[in-house]
């Protein structure tokens, strides 16, 4: 390895080319080392969001010498010929800010609950951004969202029109690497561009070139905060499998029921029919919300007939 080296992160991949950030005012677009591309490989080696160490060339680009630790991930299993190959879609994320409409389109809650439950499963925490509160009003938005509040999830309730919540979504992105998402139409670019003009359009470009569909042309990148931090458009999420989870797991990734699951008679409780569950009897009494408890059920049932 070169004696000076400089640590950076990769804010920029295409193509084999990484744009990495590191204490000098631009980016500096490296290549991985050769040695490390040796061996077989199930998964994507590297990705946005990775820190990494880089060697300068003489004209300025750099080598990428080694690739640090990696603490957590968003991840897709793309099914090849060879077997599933681990698609890394964003590195390193301190959390998930999944933006959902109060109103005009309807919340999909069946996504969030989606969504949540792969954040959960890859160790990755959510915020949840209600946005277009000024079309229902907070009162009604809150009974919508609220019951996420009480299960631990923070939730925001934004409007770009009226600059609603805009202050505590600033401060909540601010100094974190944040994966963003959420359905078309809630939003998401107008409120990007209300906290920080300019961002939004830059979150549709990458929004549409990673809807493009093959993978060869798509970049990903990760978009600077004026206060410190970046966000990373992660279109995609409805296409992440649970593709390790077996039935019986899934209520550890759903918090409130998680805590109920010791309190059941059997310890094997499915939480559909047995007597003694303290799931279903906490979906009878109302302590558990029955809209969340519905999503569990229909997830169990979807990987149930997977097996």
């Amino acid at each position: 390895m070169n004696e000076k080296t400089l640590q950076g992160l990769i804010i920029k991949s295409q193509s084999g080319f990484f744009d990495v950030k590191t204490t000098e005012a631009n980016p500096i677009s490296c290549q991985l080392r050769g040695r490390l591309k040796q061996g077989g490989r199930k998964g994507d080696l590297l990705a946005v969001g990775d820190r990494v160490r880089i060697s300068i060339l003489p004209e300025g680009t750099g080598m990428i010498e080694e690739i640090l630790p990696r603490e957590r991930a968003i991840v897709r299993m793309d099914p090849r010929p060879r077997g599933l190959y681990k698609q890394i879609l964003l590195a390193n994320p301190d959390q998930a800010v999944f933006v959902f409409a109060c109103t005009n389109p309807s919340p999909r809650l069946r996504m969030l609950d989606r969504f949540l439950v792969i954040a959960e499963q890859q160790e990755i925490p959510a915020v949840i951004v209600a946005n277009k509160v000024d079309l229902l009003g907070e009162e009604e938005a809150k009974k919508i969202f609220g019951h996420y509040a009480k299960i631990g999830y923070k939730v925001l309730y934004t409007s770009a029109q009226e600059k609603t919540g805009i202050d505590i979504l600033r401060y909540t992105l601010e100094g974190k690497l944040s994966a963003l998402a959420g359905p078309s139409g809630v939003g998401k670019s107008s409120l990007m561009n209300t906290m920080q003009p300019g961002l939004g359009l830059e979150v549709e470009e990458i929004s549409q070139s990673l809807n493009r569909g093959k993978h060869t042309t798509n970049f990903r990148q990760l978009l600077p905060l004026e206060g410190g931090g970046y966000v990373a458009d992660t279109p995609g999420w409805k296409a992440l499998a649970l593709w390790d989870t077996e039935p019986e797991e899934l209520d550890g990734y759903f918090p409130e029921i998680a805590q109920l699951v010791p309190l059941c008679r059997f310890n094997d409780c499915s939480h559909v029919h047995e007597p003694g569950c303290a799931v279903l009897d906490a979906v009878r009494s109302g302590e558990l919300h029955s809209e969340r408890f519905n999503s569990f059920i229909r997830m169990r049932d979807g990987l149930s007939n997977k097996r």
